[in-house]
């Protein structure tokens, strides 16, 4: 007679995911500023007004920057309004070849988390009618937009690096006055895309417009190009 044994399933242990997330959303909840790993580099985010001024004026940005909402496929669903194809090359990227992708698109003002925002959280996160949002960003990205959507707190940020000083993919090369502004950091060490320092490509997902060319561009050019007939306008020769 066979019997079955049991093998254990051994589990990661270097880094609590959850438990740093849900550490992580606390801090922005309450309204100050979480240093947070995202597969495209590390994120410095904030819930609150003074929170993203602070990141802001901290960073040295120009004023026509603007913030990205840290979002799930299910928030970018409910909120975005998407054409039936620009929605197709969506879940296309992001779904079938599992990309990040900084998706900039039209959105719903009557959406409940857009009506939470203060006015100027909303000036500073949205062009026309279009805003930002960092999809699949990796695990611990997944987590803490699983948490904003359950409590329906929309999280805003930019790269946690002075202007012009580069995507840092370990927290030990993020500039001190960023790291001084923080009330958690999150180090999980090295980010996966860091061989192609910069952070997510920006795409208007309606005009096909690429507003930069980040992590996983000619990956992302590719899936379009094969699958819905757009060439992308290429990365510039100089990077």
């Amino acid at each position: 007679m066979n019997t079955r044994v049991e093998i254990p399933v051994s589990k990661p242990r270097v880094f609590d995911i959850e438990g740093d997330a849900a550490r992580a959303f606390r801090v922005l909840a309450d309204g100050g500023i979480a240093i947070v790993p995202n597969d495209i580099g590390y994120s410095a985010l904030g819930g609150s007004a003074g929170a993203l001024k602070r990141i802001f004026e901290t960073k040295k940005r120009a004023p026509q920057k603007l913030n990205a909402m840290v979002a799930s496929m299910a928030t970018h669903r409910s909120l975005h309004r998407c054409s039936e194809r620009a929605q197709k090359i969506v879940e296309t990227i992001v779904g079938d070849y599992d990309l990040p992708l900084g998706c900039i698109a039209p959105y719903r003002a009557d959406h409940p988390m857009i009506g939470r925002l203060d006015q100027t959280v909303l000036e500073g996160s949205t062009k026309g009618d279009t805003l930002v949002m960092l999809l699949n960003a990796g695990r611990f990205h997944q987590a803490l937009t699983a948490l904003s959507e359950n409590d329906n707190v929309p999280l805003f940020g930019s790269s946690a690096n002075v202007t012009l000083g580069g995507t840092k993919f370990c927290v030990e090369d993020i500039e001190p006055e960023i790291i001084d502004i923080a009330d958690i950091v999150i180090d999980h060490g090295l980010q996966r895309y860091h061989p192609y320092g910069s952070s997510s490509t920006l795409l208007n997902v309606e005009t096909m417009e690429v507003v930069r060319h980040g992590s996983c561009f000619e990956d992302i050019a590719y899936v379009l190009k094969r699958h819905f007939g757009v060439e992308l306008q290429p990365r510039p020769a100089r990077h």
